[in-house]
């Protein structure tokens, strides 16, 4: 499994190309290993299905072979202290090799319900060529496990997303007369500095302090003796579960009327929050296969992010889709690892759930 994981590391999947060459590396694997496994071709994206076991009940294991850029050295593995170093070590090609050695140990003819692996290649530009095409071709379960690097803790929310894309308006002036205009960048400033007031900001949940709100975008002017008329700025808003977006878009648009600025808005990309409760039958099942495995009380919180859960998520009416995965830290940083005694702790994990 291992050795699996480091010849995976070994190609540089930031691309679509590299992406699909890691998915066929995989393929052939399993295959090697008797496994019998379907490759499909969406618009070019590849990604792999392998099914075993019979019953009404259906988990789902799915990780992505795709990583950001690295560095050349990156695509190295390298070995150190019980940690395995290099690109995708820990996003999230740990849990792949995982998934696919707990596959390949299981007993097809013992497997008291269907298990499902999907491998797929696009997780970092969104998933929807992957695994929001294989829900809609029917491969989704009972329960979903993604094995995103989450510490063997269990991740049983995600934060939803929203966009906002806004047009601040002011009146153009000379620059060396700016009281004779409208500057729509302080406009903007304005603005961004009020919100942090607004009522969505101040709520939080069990397992989220906040709102995330991230101000990613901004343009506005370009010339130095003109007060800029247009500013645009977007935000990536992460809102909580049990969170309305369009009562936060009510109050992000109400804002512009109170502080009596000229602003336009865009709502889009938006994501619904997921929730799986803690009473959920197969997190009761996975609590007590981590307290088997690693001698520990699972520890269950909210993902800041999104990942493919959200597909899969939405067949279930926004639950029974989690992610769970290894230990590790840094990655789409420079030093990204994997703590290998993790790797091996998670794939008997997942056996004794597929089991249990």
């Amino acid at each position: 499994m291992i050795e699996l994981l480091k010849d995976l590391i070994k190609i540089e999947s930031d691309t679509k190309e590299e992406a699909n060459k890691a998915l066929l590396f995989c393929a052939d694997w399993l295959k090697q290993q008797g496994q019998e496994v379907t490759v499909h071709d969406n618009e070019g994206y590849l990604m792999l299905t392998a099914i075993k076991g019979q019953g009404p009940e259906t988990i789902v294991w799915n990780g992505h072979v795709d990583v950001v850029p690295g560095h050349a050295d990156q695509f190295v593995p390298m070995e150190e202290n019980g940690r395995l170093y290099g690109r995708g070590a820990a996003d999230m090609k740990a849990g792949v090799a995982a998934m696919m050695q707990a596959f390949v140990d299981l007993e097809a003819e013992k497997l008291p319900r269907v298990v499902q692996l999907h491998i797929v290649t696009d997780e970092e530009i969104g998933g929807r060529h992957t695994s929001k095409w294989l829900v809609e071709q029917g491969f989704h379960g009972d329960f979903v496990i993604c094995g995103e690097p989450t510490g063997l803790k269990v991740g049983l929310q995600s934060k939803g997303i929203l966009r906002m894309d806004m047009t601040f308006k002011g009146k153009p002036a000379h620059g060396s007369r700016p009281w004779e205009g409208i500057n729509a960048i302080e406009s903007a400033m304005k603005y961004h500095m009020a919100i942090a007031e607004l009522p969505f900001r101040k709520e939080s949940t069990e397992y989220y302090e906040q709102t995330s709100v991230n101000l990613p975008i901004i343009n506005a002017g370009d010339r130095y003796n003109v007060v800029p008329e247009i500013c645009h700025m977007s935000y990536d808003i992460r809102f909580m579960p049990g969170q309305d977006k369009d009562e936060i878009v009510r109050q992000m648009a109400e804002l512009a009327k109170t502080l009596n600025l000229d602003m336009e808005y865009k709502a889009s990309g938006s994501t619904p929050a997921l929730t799986t409760s803690e009473e959920n039958p197969y997190i009761q099942s996975l609590k007590k296969s981590i307290q088997q495995a690693t001698g520990e009380d699972a520890v269950l919180f909210g993902q800041h992010g999104a990942a493919d859960t959200r597909y899969y998520a939405l067949v279930n009416g926004g639950e029974g889709a989690i992610e769970f995965g290894p230990s590790g830290d840094d990655w789409h940083g420079n030093a990204e690892y994997v703590l290998l005694s993790s790797v091996h702790d998670y794939r008997k994990i997942l056996v004794s759930l597929a089991f249990s």
